[in-house]
């Protein structure tokens, strides 16, 4: 029996009528991709309104056409109580976007008069909860996943240089997938982020020591992995072809395994430890926010929520009860006094 996603899939991309709601979710996607949409983020959405046209098929909803305010409040509430095949709910953020998604594709076929009014405009979109980031690496985290790596290997070397390099810019995975070997400005100290989210350039500051550690295996390692000699990306792997982002998530939980760090994520956890370091030692907002490749500072300070380091510096300071000052009678330790 072929997975769920993959019968959407299919029906999504069999022929069907030119008026038909798949046809023009494709012409959607098409125009998002004549306007450089981010390839990731358009397989994103394809998987997203392919759900949509499903549900359409089962509704007998032949055209966007006929699709009215109602019908998006029942297929919404056909998202709440659906089910992924290990019978677990999907998530809320999941669900709002793929309303959201919805509601730019009827805002298109509006603008562009395919549509004379947009039957999601005034859609409610789930209420996700506010949760905190995940609980960031502490040094001694750092440290011992960072001396794992077996540098009398090539992969070793490598791994150890990108782990160095997580770790001092807070990249994302995919931009360091996508680094070539003349992104690293040695003499700057810095690196060059091509076409990161949102489709910008960035330059990140590089520490000596991550420097020395891309040095060190572009000269003892990379040859080593090197296929093709006009092979511009930085870290290869043993075929000689670049690391994709799955592959990098896969060598970095292994290390974190390995060092019996239990904590959730894998190369995302190093971004988040960067910027609540950095955030714990003085550094402004806005510096990481340039370090992260934020577009809004709103997004960087989410950051501000586990830096517990710094807010308890503040408390001590301006708090008048936050220093112990013993009197006759309090308690000497940390133990609460009885009622």
């Amino acid at each position: 029996m072929a997975h769920p996603a993959t019968e959407r899939s299919r029906l999504f991309a069999a022929p069907s009528a030119p008026d038909s709601v798949a046809a023009w979710l494709r012409r959607y996607l098409e125009a998002l991709k004549v306007r450089h949409a981010n390839p990731i983020n358009l397989a994103a959405r394809r998987s997203q309104l392919a759900r949509f046209n499903a549900w359409c098929v089962d509704a007998g909803i032949a055209t966007p056409a006929e699709v009215t305010h109602a019908q998006l409040e029942r297929f919404q509430r056909h998202l709440y109580y659906a089910r992924k095949p290990n019978g677990e709910p999907y998530a809320l953020n999941g669900q709002a976007s793929v309303l959201a998604n919805l509601q730019a594709f009827f805002r298109w076929m509006v603008r562009h008069q395919h549509l004379p009014s947009n039957p999601a405009a005034d859609l409610d979109l789930p209420r996700t909860p506010s949760r905190l980031l995940r609980e960031p690496l502490s040094l001694t985290e750092v440290e011992a996943v960072l001396a794992l790596p077996d540098l009398a290997e090539p992969y070793g070397l490598r791994d150890r240089a990108i782990l160095e390099l997580f770790y001092a810019t807070g990249i994302r995975r995919q931009e360091l997938a996508n680094l070539k070997v003349a992104d690293i400005d040695t003499e700057r100290g810095c690196l060059l982020v091509r076409q990161g989210k949102g489709r910008k350039d960035r330059f990140v500051p590089v520490g000596e020591r991550t420097l020395a550690w891309i040095g060190k295996y572009r000269r003892e390692a990379r040859p080593h992995l090197l296929g093709d000699p006009a092979e511009p990306r930085l870290f290869l792997n043993y075929q000689g072809q670049p690391l994709s982002a799955y592959t990098l998530s896969w060598r970095i939980r292994s290390y974190f395994d390995r060092a019996g760090i239990t904590k959730v994520g894998a190369c995302h956890l190093f971004r988040h430890t960067m910027a609540t370091a950095m955030l714990d030692n003085g550094a402004d907002l806005r510096h990481v926010q340039e370090m992260l490749g934020h577009a809004m500072l709103v997004t960087t300070q989410r950051y501000t929520h586990v830096s517990i380091a710094r807010l308890k510096a503040v408390h001590a300071a301006t708090h008048p009860g936050a220093r112990l000052e013993r009197r006759q009678g309090e308690p000497e330790s940390d133990d609460e006094p009885e009622a």
